[in-house]
């Protein structure tokens, strides 16, 4: 409890709060893992999804908290390590924001499926291992949301477990709904509509980010 409380004791609220909604935002807008699950739910049941999930959440885990200390490290270390970071975040969030603008018309791919629950999951913990996104969301985007008069390494570690747990619930929730609604992920006008929103709202998280986390 001691330990729970030392790593989320450091975490600022109103940074806590937009750090939130940032993640939220990057994981509802459709991307490789969104539509990975969506497809295989879809194709394989709940089963090969939440197995798939799993793997996905323990890759990010591992990248996470191996990123974290290093982050959190950097940042100690060099104010410019954290301007750099912090202006890398913004810039990351931008591209993002264009990028599922740009790419909300196209159609979405999936890995190839697998045949046993096991190999479902492994499939998901290598995708996230070797996703430069992933590694890109914790050393870009992440440092932007510490408060540099608390000690960092605590706030980077519990901000990566805290993404880890909102990018397992709604890659849960992705699985649960692509089983069960069919009709609602084919409508491509839905999709494109649902994809430029979110694309905006995450462009307006990063230039308040900018703004917010000015010195």
């Amino acid at each position: 409890m001691d330990l729970i409380a030392t790593i989320f004791g450091d975490l600022q609220p109103s940074l806590l709060g937009s750090f939130v909604l940032a993640s939220v935002l990057m994981e509802i807008t459709p991307g490789p893992n969104m539509a990975y699950l969506a497809i295989l739910a879809l194709s394989d049941g709940r089963g090969a999804g939440y197995a798939a999930v799993a793997g996905v959440a323990t890759g990010l885990l591992v990248v996470g908290l191996t990123a974290a200390l290093g982050v959190g490290a950097a940042v100690s270390a060099s104010p410019l390590a954290y301007q750099t970071l912090r202006w890398g975040g913004v810039l990351y969030l931008l591209w993002l924001a264009w990028e599922g603008w740009r790419d909300a018309d196209e159609a979405s791919e999936h890995a190839a499926q697998g045949s046993s629950l096991g190999r479902f999951f492994g499939r998901g913990l290598i995708t996230n291992l070797l996703n430069p996104k992933a590694f890109a969301f914790y050393i870009a985007v992440l440092p932007g949301f510490l408060a540099l008069d608390r000690p960092v390494v605590p706030q980077a570690i519990g901000l990566s477990l805290l993404f880890v747990a909102i990018a397992t619930t709604i890659h849960l929730g992705i699985v649960t709904l692509a089983s069960a609604s069919r009709r609602l992920l084919s409508d491509q006008r839905r999709r494109r509509a649902m994809r430029r929103v979110l694309s905006v709202l995450l462009a307006f998280v990063a230039l308040w980010l900018a703004v917010r986390t000015a010195a």
